[in-house]
């Protein structure tokens, strides 16, 4: 069974997106059988082009992605969801809609603040050193939680580790 993990950032142009292509990017190489998606709650409509960069230097496709508002994880057919993941300060104290989880029950919601390397000084050379090292810090997260045996977790137990990954 998929373990299905929403990744949300205010406008999903950015942390968001950098967060489900590694994520991606990492299941597939190490096999594992976790799909992440993103979102935002006011989507800019658009990628941050130094995001994409960050993730083509990687080896990531980019190809399908896009800014999408979180309400398309709430709706009817929508993927059932392991794993709510909140990736800026913004996006952690909103209210978010009801997510129908794996099971028919509610995912677990953790926060993973990183910097908005949007904000990063030094022009352009500037903000593509700090979406690397923001592309590179989310990474090292997402391979820990891909060590987690997510399958066989129980809520209590994979909230807990969640948690102690966001704080490492």
């Amino acid at each position: 069974m998929t373990i299905h993990v929403l990744i949300l950032c205010t406008h999903n142009s950015a942390r968001s997106v950098l967060s489900e292509g590694m994520l991606n990017h990492l299941a597939q190489r190490l096999g594992k059988d976790v799909r992440a998606h993103s979102a935002g709650s006011a989507p800019s409509g658009r990628l941050n082009p130094f995001a994409l960069q960050a993730l083509q230097n990687a080896g990531v496709d980019t190809q399908h992605y896009r800014s999408k508002r979180w309400d398309e994880f709430s709706r009817e057919g929508a993927p059932p969801l392991s794993i709510v993941i909140t990736v800026c300060d913004s996006a952690a104290a909103e209210s978010c809609p009801v997510w129908v989880g794996a099971a028919g029950g509610q995912p677990v919601k953790v926060h993973w603040g990183y910097p908005d390397p949007s904000n990063a000084e030094g022009g352009d050379e500037g903000k593509r050193r700090a979406f690397e090292l923001t592309r590179q810090a989310i990474a090292y997260r997402m391979l820990q939680l891909l060590q987690l045996p997510l399958a066989q977790m129980d809520r209590p137990s994979l909230q807990a580790s969640l948690q102690a990954i966001g704080q490492s």
